[in-house]
């Protein structure tokens, strides 16, 4: 059965939306000094509130207000709003966001208490500082739940945990489903944001440091907050409901090696994209979880065929991109 994407939701340092991403960027959009020795591309000015009601901005970080935002992007462009409630949703998402500012706090003050104490003042601070329904953390599948919550996504919901290979698997999950019957309309995406010094020191080993560099000549990765969002659905339903699609997704593919294999270094020739490649990361930065749904969506809007990725520790995914023709 043909897999049609009919909506893209994205947003990145580039803007948000399907003419943002059309353009590649003459220059990088960079910000070097912010979080100095590491350059990020940093995210667009949003007006969340096309998509995210004020009121629940205080039970969300950047994360899931970046992913709500991008996911009310794909069900508008898709024109599917009316299908919300046969929509199941697939998203991918990391370990969730700290509440930073509470963090230094806590480790500011807790050398102030007596040994005997801190136990006691910790759980009492906690249950001051920490927002409802949060812990340390925002727990991975927050960010499905306001999706469902504030756009109405009545069908299935999984979260997939871990990294780039979580994009890339929950990308090759839901067009499965599309593909074998057994999901009528689906949201698919994620979302990172870059710009915490908890993300980038937990990264740091990967991360490129001082000066930009085109990916092909450097070998770490230069982060970038954004999120990609694709509603994906039968080909056959989106002409019956007058939907046009902006591309077929025809495959995806997942493999977990890590990309250290042990095998002795045959070449130290620079990495060597085929002629007429586009490196997403380049002009979007490494996405992390949504860094291979950006680039599937990217392909679409390119007219690109053939899709590539990876992690920074490990996974190998593919995807091929055609054009839809009526």
């Amino acid at each position: 059965m043909t897999v049609a994407i009919t909506g893209l939701g994205l947003i990145s340092c580039l803007g948000e939306g399907r003419e943002a991403h059309s353009a590649w960027p003459a220059e990088p959009v960079l910000d070097e000094t912010g979080f100095a020795p590491f350059p990020i591309h940093p995210l667009t000015p949003l007006k969340l509130e096309d998509h995210i009601p004020r009121r629940e901005f205080r039970q969300m970080e950047g994360w899931q207000r970046l992913g709500t935002h991008a996911a009310g992007l794909a069900i508008a462009d898709a024109g599917a709003g009316a299908l919300v409630g046969q929509m199941d949703l697939m998203v991918a998402a990391g370990g969730g966001e700290r509440d930073t500012t509470l963090d230094a706090t806590l480790l500011a003050e807790i050398l102030t208490v007596a040994p005997s104490d801190r136990e006691a003042w910790l759980n009492r601070k906690l249950g001051e500082g920490l927002r409802p329904t949060l812990f340390l953390a925002q727990l991975s599948n927050l960010l499905a739940g306001s999706i469902s919550i504030l756009h109405n996504v009545a069908g299935s919901s999984r979260t997939f945990l871990g990294e780039e290979a979580a994009g890339a698997e929950a990308l090759r999950v839901a067009h499965a489903r599309v593909a074998d019957g057994t999901s009528r309309i689906m949201l698919v995406g994620a979302a990172w944001i870059a710009a915490r010094w908890d993300n980038l020191l937990t990264y740091a080993p990967w991360l490129q440091q001082n000066a930009w560099a085109p990916t092909a000549e450097r070998e770490k990765l230069v982060p970038g907050s954004g999120a990609a969002f694709l509603v994906l659905e039968k080909l056959d339903a989106a002409l019956a409901r007058g939907a046009r699609p902006l591309a077929l997704l025809e495959e995806v593919r997942t493999d977990m090696v890590p990309l250290d294999t042990g095998a002795p270094d045959v070449s130290a020739a620079p990495f060597q994209a085929p002629a007429g490649a586009l490196a997403v990361a380049d002009a979007t930065g490494h996405l992390m979880e949504a860094a291979f749904p950006m680039a599937v969506a990217m392909a679409a809007l390119a007219g690109k065929q053939h899709v590539t990725g990876f992690g920074h520790r490990h996974g190998h995914f593919a995807a091929t991109v055609k054009e839809y023709r009526a």
